[in-house]
C-alpha cells in the first residue's frame, strides 16, 4: 500500500527549502505522469508552461494572494486549457495514423465523431471541457510527486489573466490551476482532516 502511504505523506507545502531542487530526471518523471493522463477523445487539450526563472515567479507571486510557495519553489507548473480543438484533432489523428492516408481513412468515422461532439459547443463550454481534462492531468502531477517523495501544492488562488499576460500564453491557453514543487522546508504541524468514508461514498 505504498501508494497510499505517500499519499497520506504529501501535504500542500506553503514554503519550499530554496536551496533544494527537484532533479532533471524526477522532473522527467512528472513530465512522464502527465503525459499519460486519461483525457477525453484523448485529445490532451492542455498545456503546461514549466517555470524555473525566478524573475519570473516573483513576478506570479504577487497575483497570487503573494502566496511564498510560488517565488520559493523549485519548478512551478502552471497548467493550461487548450481550445484549439480542431487543430488539436488534426494534429491526433496525423500521429494516430503515422502520416499514412489509408490508415486515416480508416479511422475518419471516428474523427468525425469527435468533430460532431465538439463542433456545436460554444466557447465557454470548450473552455469548461478543456479545464476539466488540465484538472484531470493536475492530480496524476500531484500522485507522481507523491510517489518520488517531492512536495507539492494544488493552487487556484491567482489571477488567471494576469498569469495569462506574464506567461505570455496565446488566445488559445488559459492558466486554470499551478503547482509548485520542491521540498519542504518542515514537516506539517498537523495531521489531514478529510470527511469520513461514510459521507463520501454511497
Amino acid at each position: 500500500m505504498s501508494f497510499l502511504n505517500n499519499l497520506e505523506w504529501r501535504h500542500a507545502t506553503k514554503i519550499f527549502d530554496t536551496e533544494k531542487k527537484v532533479s532533471d530526471s524526477d522532473f522527467e518523471k512528472i513530465k512522464e505522469a502527465i503525459q499519460m493522463t486519461p483525457t477525453s477523445f484523448g485529445l490532451e487539450p492542455f498545456h503546461v508552461k514549466i517555470v524555473t526563472d525566478q524573475a519570473v515567479k516573483d513576478k506570479i507571486q504577487p497575483v497570487s494572494w503573494d502566496q511564498p510557495q510560488v517565488g520559493s519553489c523549485s519548478h512551478l507548473l502552471v497548467f493550461c486549457a487548450r481550445t484549439d480543438w480542431e487543430s488539436r484533432i488534426n494534429d491526433y489523428f496525423e500521429m494516430a495514423s503515422g502520416g499514412k492516408a489509408e490508415i486515416k481513412e480508416k479511422m475518419n468515422p471516428y474523427e468525425q465523431m469527435m468533430r460532431g461532439a465538439l463542433k456545436d459547443r460554444t466557447e465557454h463550454q470548450i473552455l469548461d471541457w478543456a479545464r476539466n481534462q488540465a484538472y484531470i492531468a493536475h492530480g496524476f502531477a500531484l500522485a507522481a510527486c507523491a510517489e518520488l517523495k517531492i512536495d507539492s501544492c494544488p493552487m487556484e488562488g491567482f489571477d488567471n489573466e494576469a498569469v495569462n499576460k506574464i506567461l505570455g500564453l496565446p488566445n488559445h491557453m488559459k492558466s486554470v490551476v499551478m503547482m509548485p514543487i520542491g521540498y519542504r522546508t518542515e514537516d506539517p504541524h498537523h495531521g489531514k482532516v478529510r470527511y469520513p468514508e461514510s459521507d463520501l461514498f454511497s
